[in-house]
Parts: C-alpha cells; sequence; structure tokens
C-alpha cells in the first residue's frame, strides 16, 4: 500500500465523510507544480481554486511573510492595530474603482467577506431583502448558503435559511436564459414578490465561478447598476474567484466599466494565505457602528504581509496581461480541439483571461448536458500529472485555474497532457441519447 492509500484510509477513519477531497496528498509545491507523498508530480490547474494566482510559494510572497514572523503573529486588530492593515486598506481603497472615496475592512474567508458586505449594505440602507442570481456561489455558511443558487451538494439538508433572500436566472450559454430574460425576471421579482424598498442590495459574480465560469452581459452589469441606483439598492460586485488579475483585470467588472458600490475579495489576495476584503464606497462602508465589524482573526498580520507582497508581484510581473496571454494560449488549444472532434461534445469554449472552462454536452443544441463525459476527463488528467476541477449547474463543465505565475514550457505541457485526456475520455465515454437528469 502506497502512502497516498494509507492517507486516504487514515482520512476515512478520521475526517468527515461530508469534507470532500480529491486522492492527491501533497507533500510540496512550487509555482505551478505539485508533488504527493509518492513523489508523483502533478501540474497544478486548480491553484487552490483560484488562491495561488502568483503560484505556489512564491518567493516574494515567502519573504513578506518570513520577515512578519519575525515581528509578531497576532494581537487582534481591534486590541493593537497595525501599519501594514492600513497600508493594505490604503492599497485596496485606489484599486477598486467604485467612482467615489473608498473604505476597507479585512477579514479571514470569502464567506466571511460576503456576510459583511451584506452587514453594511443592510446598516446603510435600513433594509433586509437582497437578490443574488441562479448560480451563484456564496460561501457555506447560512447566508452564504442562502445566496448561493446551486443547492447540491451546497444547501442540501442544511436549511432552513435566512429569510428574505431572492433568485433570478442567470443568464449562460445553453441555458436558454439571455440578458432579456433575467432582467423580466427580475423586474417580475419587484412586481410581485418584494418591494424595491425592502431591497438592502444585489450581489453577483461578475464571472460565476462555481456556475461555470459564465461571464455577466455587458447589457446586464449596465441595467443593474441603473437598477440599483433607480432604487437605492447597493451593488456588491463578488469578486472572491475572479478577482486579483485571474480575467485580465485586477477586477472582472472592470471589463465592464460598471462601478459597483461594494466588492469581496478573497482567494488570490494572500498568495495561498486566509484573507478576505470587503472595499466599498466610504458613505456605505462608514454607515456601520463602531465595533460592528470585525473579528478576533480578521485582518492577521501574516496573511496581511503576503497579500502586500502580492500586489507588488501583481504589478511588478505584468500578471493582468499575462492572465490574457495564458487565456488566449488555452482558448486557442480547446477551441482547436473542439473543432477536429467528429460530433458536438464541447459545446462552448470560456475563456475570461486565465478564467477557463468548456462546457461538455451529448447535442449539437446543448440541450443534453454530459456530466460523465466531464468527471471522466478530470480523472483521465489526474492519471497523466495534471490537476483539474469541474463544475457548472449541470455539473458538465471543466474549468481551468492555471497560476498566473505558469511558465511557458510548463503551460505547453499542461496543454498536451489536458488533450490527450480529452481524447482518451471521449473515446471511453460513449454519447449517450438519454440520461437521468440531464
Amino acid at each position: 500500500m502506497d502512502q497516498r492509500q494509507l492517507l486516504r484510509t487514515r482520512q476515512e477513519k478520521a475526517v468527515t465523510s461530508g469534507v470532500a477531497t480529491k486522492s492527491i496528498f501533497v507533500k510540496s509545491a512550487e509555482n505551478s507544480e505539485v508533488w504527493d507523498v509518492d513523489g508523483r508530480r502533478f501540474i497544478d490547474f486548480a491553484a487552490g481554486i483560484a488562491v495561488n494566482n502568483t503560484g505556489h510559494r512564491h518567493p516574494r510572497v515567502m519573504e513578506a511573510v518570513a520577515q512578519q514572523f519575525q515581528q509578531f503573529t497576532h494581537t487582534c486588530f481591534h486590541v493593537a492595530p497595525y501599519e501594514s492593515y492600513i497600508r493594505l486598506a490604503e492599497r485596496l481603497n485606489g484599486l477598486v474603482d467604485t467612482g467615489e472615496e473608498n473604505r476597507t475592512m479585512l477579514v479571514t474567508t470569502g464567506a466571511e467577506a460576503v456576510e459583511n458586505a451584506i452587514k453594511i449594505a443592510r446598516s446603510y440602507t435600513k433594509r433586509s431583502a437582497v437578490i443574488a442570481f441562479s448560480g451563484a456561489f456564496h460561501g457555506r455558511t447560512m447566508l452564504g448558503m442562502a445566496l448561493t443558487g446551486k443547492v447540491a451538494p451546497y444547501k442540501k439538508g442544511f436549511g432552513p435559511f435566512p429569510a428574505e433572500i431572492y433568485h433570478v436566472p442567470f443568464p449562460a450559454a445553453f441555458s436558454g436564459v439571455g440578458v432579456k430574460e433575467t432582467l423580466s425576471a427580475f423586474d417580475g421579482l419587484l412586481a410581485s414578490d418584494v418591494d424595491p424598498d425592502r431591497v438592502a442590495a444585489l450581489i453577483i459574480e461578475p464571472v460565476q465561478g462555481e456556475g461555470g465560469f459564465n461571464a455577466a452581459p455587458l447589457e446586464l452589469l449596465q441595467e443593474l447598476r441603473a437598477r440599483a441606483d433607480k432604487h437605492g439598492m447597493v451593488l456588491i460586485a463578488d469578486e472572491i474567484q475572479a478577482g486579483m488579475a485571474r480575467t485580465g483585470k485586477m477586477l472582472s467588472i472592470e471589463h465592464s466599466r460598471v462601478k459597483p458600490d461594494l466588492v469581496t475579495l478573497a482567494k488570490g489576495l494572500a498568495g495561498g494565505f486566509p484573507l478576505s476584503a470587503v472595499v466599498g464606497k466610504a458613505k456605505i462602508m462608514n454607515a456601520a457602528p463602531a465595533g460592528g465589524l470585525g473579528g478576533t482573526y480578521a485582518g492577521n498580520p501574516i496573511s496581511i504581509a503576503a497579500a502586500n507582497a502580492v500586489l507588488d508581484i501583481i504589478a511588478d510581473e505584468k500578471l493582468c496581461e499575462r492572465a490574457a496571454w495564458i487565456g488566449q494560449m488555452t482558448g486557442g488549444r480547446l477551441e482547436s480541439i473542439a473543432s477536429r472532434q467528429g460530433m458536438a461534445r464541447i459545446g462552448d469554449v470560456r475563456t475570461n483571461g486565465a478564467m477557463i472552462a468548456f462546457e461538455l454536452i451529448d447535442d449539437a443544441d446543448g440541450k443534453i448536458a454530459a456530466p460523465q463525459l466531464a468527471a471522466q476527463i478530470v480523472a483521465e488528467a489526474e492519471q497523466r500529472g495534471l490537476i483539474i476541477l469541474s463544475c457548472g449547474t449541470r455539473y458538465n463543465v471543466v474549468r481551468l485555474l492555471p497560476p498566473l505565475t505558469i511558465s511557458e514550457e510548463t503551460l505547453d505541457e499542461a496543454l498536451d497532457l489536458l488533450e490527450a485526456s480529452i481524447d482518451a475520455a471521449f473515446s471511453k465515454v460513449p454519447v449517450l441519447e438519454s440520461e437521468e437528469g440531464r
């Protein structure tokens, strides 16, 4: 029995089965590569789910963390504040374009950032209702699950959830929902289910993560901005997965030039260390009473040191431009693979910088999802030494999240492995004429 099998056995006896994992037990990692406990090498196209945008153990991140360890590791910002928190807040205030003066708060996880953004919006508007979107993922806390627009596995069996949370359809390829349908549902919701004067906020991922890497169309974001202004609602952009240079801009909403009121950040913010933020208009952020925001570990100094280094790396190594290049290279290869298939199986290739996905189908119209094919591609890739993930409301999307610091040689190698994995999966999973739940 190898080390991986031994650890799997120990995990089954020690860790709740509700925590699902892959079977790769990591021993070391560097930039875009991971080695497991049995010495197997993998190219990492998951990056800790868009956390390691600057790669594993970037030297500048590790140096910043080492220096902070020599000074102090925790005082609680509420008890004994520190300059690095203020400096990071100043930098984030300058990076997020709301059109007004900004303020920032730091917490630890993406779910915490979302919860606090809703708290702040409610405090500012004196309202309670929130509108989110189908396919959204906003965290695993009770409010995060309520906002999330996907039942299994995130919400199943965990209710009841907080009240006054509403969902409207998110436009997506093959869903049959376009901007017109989304806006009609939004306006219908305000006419039939919730008074717009009760709505504190709209929260949207400009590029959905778990939902399948679908980008919100420009028209939708513009219309939501107009409706938020008309009804006095706070527009929150959840940039937890799509932010921090991942899509070729620091924030994915920058592609639209629509200015949000509040932004949530996490994942790629601190290069592998737990940190999140809410950044937004000062008049909104300052609405919460003193002492109403924060937490014991909120704005941990180790994570803040990493985040300040990450911002330097993104600028100095031009990672926004590199994300765009990765998207071009990867998207081009996927389009080539799709074009040479004898039947429609890759129904759509979506490249939002280095936030890349392809949707698997069993018919040319895209009405029949192929989740088994997506799962087989992920499995084939793992066997070949490539870590990739699936997602999507129909479980039929493969998502690719390489570190933005990946070398050209390693990227080429990874794309060869990906192509081989796709071809192998296509040969093993037949085209199905019917499948329960598709």
